[in-house]
């Protein structure tokens, strides 16, 4: 090392920079920023409300902020603003459209539009033939000689489900009368008003006058639904099909042969699932998500709005989460269902109805049913989102597609979409989307980030933080948040806002540092989109055995917060592979189908290598997935059956000449005497199958070692360029770890980056007792740093520094400031002891949210130390940290800390620190009052938790008492020393 203090320094990872000296010469050591590299976020245009003016002054502050890019998703609207809702794709609406695109264009943005307004595809031109369709059973008994004498009809119920305005009501802002009353659950009327009935509707939906108000999620008439099938089935198990017997009538022509004969009937109705949070102009049924004639009919509306539109600039379709089945009942249906079964299962679903409908599970029952899912799965896939797929890149366009909650195989879904799109906050469930975007060689793979995070306006930077790391971990590398809310610039604060978002807004007193954010986002994501791929290991996904589980509805819908299946090997395997720190992705039967192997590795269809796959378990597996197995193995692939082979081959067609055919290659495999850890090996052409119960075992004889960091406690990705590897390692536990750790390799040197600050060097290292590479990483809980061995030197120590002496207090006192915010200006005045400023007196500081600066003098402390470290202490919730004038950069937390070169250190010295709170204690102000701010159509903003709810069950912050803010400290100097 050498012996002048270096550019860069770090107390642990959190880096803690000399800011000014980052600023130089980094651009050839980060990778370059793009728009892509930047995170993007939901950009919901409330009724598509907006103006020219607006529209620029958003994308201006956004990119400002450091936003990359914005996803446009019209949204439903707010009160008194009606005379300014814009009809969705009339021509208004394109013409903002192209507006926002120029601007994007002029300011480096990227910009997708969601395929429709609020969720899932639908709209008012989607009429009852392309509508999302249910299965309804009748049954009756015939005795033999007797004919049926009820006619074969099935009248559906009729149901309304709606929201908002006429049980919760929304004010308008003159309004004087006082809230209603009640909960969610049992909510009050308005005084005279009662909820909609049936009878109040016109058919169809969209001839309805005032749909924004009316909020309707789901409407079924009350009407005949049409016959699917009527198959008779006798005691003996004959099966005769009576469909074409039934007149238009209903009357069957039908005698019954000699026995007791069972008729089942199905019909195909309507599920009156509407779009969720429509736009004005997008209210309307939702498609028939397994029809391509449905998504044709959808997509021809946008060809007709855009033909004349300049689209220069626009990246991708958007298409939320599935969330059709949300509802009453599910959409299980569809008019080519039985044509479909047929060619895609080789036999005749009608023969077999009562499984669909029977609670009983037995082996036969249950094949019938996953063959059921199985199409549907297949039909979700081949139909919506290939349609959609392939609509959007004759245009010159990708997708950006949600596939969770789908009743359908994610890893295909996902893999059809050109930027899988995950959400939520288990690690494993977001490798659904990160898995496919792998296996099928896609550069990107983005997540809906930062939703429902705690109640709301309670969040703070570095809770976005933590669950941005999340997504990162998971291997997501291009972040949405989840979002923003355009608002008028004349709207009065908090503006409008979106029920289930962090306000990523300028209303939100932390968007003077959101930018810090933005940054270490960037810089993360930088690193995550280049290189290559590094996995270890794919993990066969038994689809089958998912879908022949009945459960208590005929769909089962996978994802998102789906709880894994307890003791299943598919989930257990998954389990150990992440605790023991293997890179993994799973593998669907259809991708599977496209891997072969390369030198010893296996290599998918989008060219990512793995050194093995493993084949959990399982009640079932598709023959054909069986046989490429084998293939596999004979080409050179190690196997690794985890806890055992599978028992049968999935499907009822033709399944006795399968199961033989199966049976015969799974019992041709001549497995060795198992060894002492329980582990077998059966020799397949040039390759071998591994068979054992313990995964560790397995993947150690296969030649796979876990990355060993995660014994310390670190989680990571990892990723390979040309010179290396290139690691993000996080520290997720309540602790800090530091801790020389092992890396692949056979580099000799390591270059470490500080992404919340910018700041790098060569890291530490050293060679282990065998002979690895071993580098020093100390981080901070919640702290993060990026490791990439080999390439160049940058020539610059990455130091930690350890404290070499006590702290020293900085008393004060301290002048604050309050510097922006409101709803009013507290003065300024002067504190002998850092607290929370609520407690400074009067009611003012209590309701304040924004910015205060907070200043103090100190003379220089004394001795001589290679640095120091100041602390801020406890810091509510964000703060920019000047010393003598010198920007030392702004700090999110959890922890508020950054070292001061001893050089910018004077005999008298000025802190000055701008601290940010959040916006509760205003908003709470403003419910106390009875402002009306909450004046929105549709969901007029629930709570998150339910002790937040008022008298009309929407969210109210009335009750809180004012949220810690500002410098509470204590403020300390600590002199650091050269390690």
């Amino acid at each position: 090392m050498r012996s002048v203090l270096p550019r860069t320094l770090a107390l642990g990872a959190a880096l803690l920079l000399y800011a000014s000296m980052a600023s130089t010469a980094q651009s050839s050591d980060w990778p370059p920023v793009t728009s892509e590299t930047r995170p993007w976020t939901r950009w919901w245009w409330p009724g598509s409300a907006v103006d020219e003016p607006g529209l620029s002054a958003e994308l201006e502050a956004l990119r400002a902020a450091g936003i990359g890019g914005v996803e446009i998703t019209p949204i439903y609207g707010a009160a008194g603003a009606e005379s300014r809702f814009v009809p969705y794709l009339s021509e208004r609406w394109v013409h903002l459209l192209t507006h926002t695109l120029r601007e994007a264009r002029r300011l480096g943005l990227g910009v997708d539009i969601a395929t429709g307004t609020g969720w899932p595809f639908g709209g008012p031109w989607i009429a009852e033939r392309d509508a999302c369709r249910s299965l309804l059973f009748r049954t009756w008994t015939v005795e033999g000689g007797q004919q049926l004498a009820d006619p074969v009809r099935l009248e559906q119920e009729p149901l309304v489900r709606a929201l908002g305005n006429q049980v919760y009501e929304v004010r308008e802002v003159t309004a004087a009368e006082p809230a209603p009353s009640g909960t969610q659950a049992t909510p009050l009327l308005r005084p005279g008003a009662r909820g909609i009935q049936i009878v109040d509707l016109k058919e169809p939906v969209e001839a309805n006058e005032n749909l924004q108000a009316l909020a309707l999620e789901q409407v079924r008439y009350p009407k005949a639904a049409p016959l699917a099938a009527l198959v008779a089935s006798s005691q003996q198990g004959e099966s005769l099909d009576l469909t074409t017997r039934v007149s238009e009538s209903g009357v069957l022509d039908w005698t019954a042969p000699p026995g007791t004969w069972t008729l089942h009937g199905v019909f195909l109705g309507w599920h009156g699932k509407l779009v969720e949070r429509a736009a004005p102009g997008g209210e309307g049924n939702v498609i028939d998500h397994f029809s391509r004639d449905a998504i044709r009919t959808y997509l021809t509306r946008f060809d007709r709005a855009l033909a004349d539109a300049d689209l220069t600039g626009l990246r991708a379709f958007f298409n939320d989460s599935y969330e059709v089945d949300d509802a009453t009942g599910q959409a299980d249906g569809t008019r080519d269902l039985f044509t479909e079964f047929q060619r895609r299962r080789g036999y005749d679903l009608r023969r077999h109805l009562p499984a669909l409908v029977d609670k009983r599970s037995d082996d036969h029952s249950d094949r019938i049913l996953a063959d059921y899912r199985q199409t549907i799965s297949d039909l979700l896939l081949d139909t919506f989102t290939t349609e959609w797929a392939g609509w959007a890149r004759t245009r010159g366009r990708i997708v950006r597609n949600q596939a969770h909650g789908s009743p359908a195989n994610l890893l295909d879904l996902y893999a059809a979409s050109d930027i899988p799109e995950t959400e939520g906050y288990d690690l494993r469930r977001l490798k659904w989307a990160t898995s496919a975007a792998h296996v099928a060689g896609r550069r990107l793979v983005s997540a809906e980030a930062a939703t429902w995070l705690g109640e709301h306006f309670r969040s703070t930077l570095a809770d976005v933080r933590s669950a941005v790391d999340t997504f990162f971990l998971a291997s997501v590398n291009h972040i949405v948040y989840h979002g923003t809310a355009y608002s008028p610039l004349s709207e009065p604060w908090p503006g409008w806002l979106f029920y289930a978002s962090v306000e990523f807004n300028t209303r939100n007193p932390w968007w003077t540092d959101f930018g810090a954010l933005n940054a270490y986002v960037t810089r993360v994501q930088s690193f995550l989109q280049a290189g290559e791929l590094d996995q270890d290991v794919l993990l066969y996904y038994p689809f089958y055995d998912s879908i022949a589980v009945r459960g208590s509805a005929r769909l089962r819908h996978f994802g998102g917060a789906n709880a894994p299946a307890e003791g299943d090997a598919f989930e257990e395997a998954a389990a150990t592979l992440q605790r023991r720190g293997f890179l993994y992705d799973y593998i669907s039967d259809r991708q599977l189908a496209a891997a072969h192997v390369a030198g010893s590795e296996l290599q998918t269809g989008g060219r990512a290598r793995y050194k093995t796959v493993v084949l959990p378990a399982s009640r079932f597996i598709p023959l054909d997935t069986f046989e490429k197995i084998l293939a596999l193995a004979k080409e050179g692939a190690t196997v690794l059956a985890f806890r055992g082979l599978p028992a049968g081959v999935a499907g009822s067609g033709d399944l006795d000449a399968r199961q033989s055919q199966f049976r015969t290659l799974r019992d041709g495999l001549r497995f060795a005497a198992p060894d002492a850890a329980g582990l077998s090996e059966a020799r397949v052409g040039r390759g071998r199958i591994l068979r054992g119960d313990d995964l560790d075992a397995l993947l150690a004889r296969a030649d796979v070692a876990p990355e060993l960091l995660v014994d310390r406690g670190f989680e990571f990705v990892r990723r390979k360029s040309k010179s290396g590897l290139t690691y993000f390692i996080a520290n997720r536990s309540p602790h800090r770890l530091q801790y020389w750790i092992p890396l692949r390799g056979r580099a000799t040197s390591a270059a470490i980056f500080d992404p919340m600050t910018g700041s790098r060097g060569d890291a530490r290292v050293r060679r282990s007792p065998t002979d690895e590479l071993e580098v020093y990483v100390s981080l901070g809980s919640v702290e993060s740093v990026i490791v990439q061995t080999g390439g160049a030197r940058i020539n610059e120590d990455y130091v930690s520094g350890e404290p070499g002496g006590v702290p020293i207090d900085i008393p004060g006192p301290w002048t604050v400031r309050f510097d922006r915010g409101g709803p009013a200006m507290p003065s300024e005045r002067e504190v002998r002891r850092l607290a929370s400023w609520t407690t400074f007196g009067g009611e003012d500081v209590k309701e304040f949210s924004g910015t205060a600066i907070y200043r103090a003098t100190f003379p220089r402390p004394p001795g001589d130390a290679f640095a120091w470290r100041l602390d801020l202490g406890r810091v509510h919730d964000s703060a920019r940290v000047h010393l003598n004038g010198r920007d030392l950069g702004t700090l999110i937390g959890p922890t508020f800390a950054v070292v001061a070169n001893p050089e910018w250190l004077s005999a008298s010295n000025v802190l000055e620190i701008h601290v940010t709170n959040l916006m509760a204690n205003r908003i709470a102000s403003l419910d106390r009052a009875g402002a009306s701010w909450k004046k929105f159509y549709n969901v007029n903003f629930p709570a998150r938790l339910a002790e937040n709810r008022g008298p009309d069950g929407l969210f109210s912050a009335a009750r809180w008492t004012p949220l810690d803010s500002g410098l509470i400290g204590p403020v300390t100097l600590t002199p650091l020393a050269r390690k």
